[in-house]
C-alpha cells in the first residue's frame, strides 16, 4: 500500500459488493433450458467471513436477479442482499440510512458503470483489473486478481491489513 489508509479503513463499518464481475467472472452462463449457472470462488467466501469476523457488515447490491445469489448469500450469512437494482446509489443510501451510517463508513467493490456513483461516494472504493478505465480511475485500489478469482479475498486482506487487524487474523489461523 503506497498510502497509509489505516485511518480511512478503521472507519469502515460496511462492505458492499456487486456480484457479476466481482464475486463471479461476470460471464453469464445458461443451459439449453435457460437455467443460469454462476461460479463463485471459495477464497472470496473466506474473505467475506474474515470481514464479518472482524465486525464488519457485508451487503450485496446487484443489477441482476438470481436465486444463486440468494443461495450464496445465505451460505455466507449475508443478510442485506439487494437484487434487480437499477439505482445502486439510492439503494446504498437507503442501506446506510437504515444502519445509521454515512458514506465514509462504506467500502464498495464494483466493476462497471452501474457502480460508478457508489464507488465515487464510498469511503473506500475497490475494483478488479478488467474493469473499464473510468471504473479503475474511481477506485482507491485495483486488485491483481480478476473478478470471481479471489478479488474479494484480496480486498478483505487489504482492508484488514490497513485497519491493523491482519496479524490477529494470521495468529487465529496459526500464522
Amino acid at each position: 500500500m503506497a498510502k497509509d489508509w489505516g485511518q480511512q479503513a478503521r472507519g469502515i463499518r460496511l462492505v458492499a459488493l456487486d456480484v457479476d464481475g466481482i464475486l463471479t467472472s461476470g460471464a453469464l452462463t445458461f443451459d439449453a433450458d435457460g437455467r443460469e449457472s454462476k461460479t463463485f470462488h471459495s477464497r472470496d467466501g473466506v474473505g467475506i467471513k474474515l470481514l464479518q469476523e472482524a465486525g464488519l457488515e457485508v451487503a450485496l447490491i446487484t443489477g441482476r436477479r438470481s436465486l444463486l445469489v440468494d443461495k450464496r448469500a445465505a451460505e455466507l450469512g449475508i443478510v442485506d442482499v439487494f437484487q434487480g437494482v437499477a439505482d445502486k446509489v439510492a439503494v446504498a443510501q437507503q442501506l446506510l440510512d437504515e444502519k445509521e451510517m454515512s458514506w465514509p463508513q462504506l467500502a464498495y467493490m464494483g466493476d462497471d458503470l452501474p457502480d460508478l456513483g457508489v464507488l465515487r461516494r464510498a469511503g473506500l472504493a475497490f475494483t478488479v483489473p478488467e474493469a473499464p478505465p473510468e471504473i479503475r480511475a474511481a477506485a482507491h485500489w485495483v486488485t491483481a486478481e480478476p473478478g470471481g478469482q479471489g478479488a474479494v479475498r484480496a480486498v478483505a486482506a487489504w482492508l484488514l491489513e490497513a485497519r491493523g487487524d491482519w496479524q490477529a487474523v494470521l495468529r487465529r489461523w496459526g500464522g
